[in-house]
């Protein structure tokens, strides 16, 4: 399973507004800017996640989007099925001979285990992680 530009780009708004989560609404470009992606792409990606309940738009001069509930209580694995639909490895399973169907199956159900078993928070902390490396100088 290959995850597109759509879901990247998707997933990342969400532990943007994650970060963000209590602090109000923030402009999509101000995401486009700090995470240095098209601003005409995200608004592609917005209204998606807005009708499917994860985000809700703000208006007016202080407006923007803001997750609908804590980054706690969304998975990874919800983002993705809205922006590129059901985790499935292989296409047409009842046309595959027995034993590599199993296979696809498995694959598919530890993707899913994965994806559904990692919250926005998760990535939140893993990002916080990644960023307390140790800094030489030389």
């Amino acid at each position: 399973m290959k995850i597109s530009t759509k879901g990247r780009y998707g997933l990342t708004i969400v532990v943007v507004l994650g970060t963000k989560y209590g602090e109000g609404p923030i402009p999509l470009r101000q995401i486009a800017e700090e995470q240095s992606l098209s601003e005409a792409y995200l608004e592609q990606l917005i209204p998606v996640l807005r009708n499917n309940g994860i985000v809700k738009s703000v208006r007016g001069a202080y407006g923007g989007y803001m997750l609908t509930r804590p980054p706690s209580e969304i998975t990874s694995g919800e983002v993705i099925r809205i922006l590129e639909g059901p985790i499935q490895p292989v296409d047409g399973l009842d046309d595959v001979d027995v034993p590599q169907r199993e296979l696809w199956k498995r694959m598919a159900e530890a993707i899913r285990e994965v994806l559904d078993t990692t919250t926005i928070e998760d990535l939140m902390k893993t990002n916080d992680s990644a960023s307390d490396g140790y800094m030489f100088y030389i």
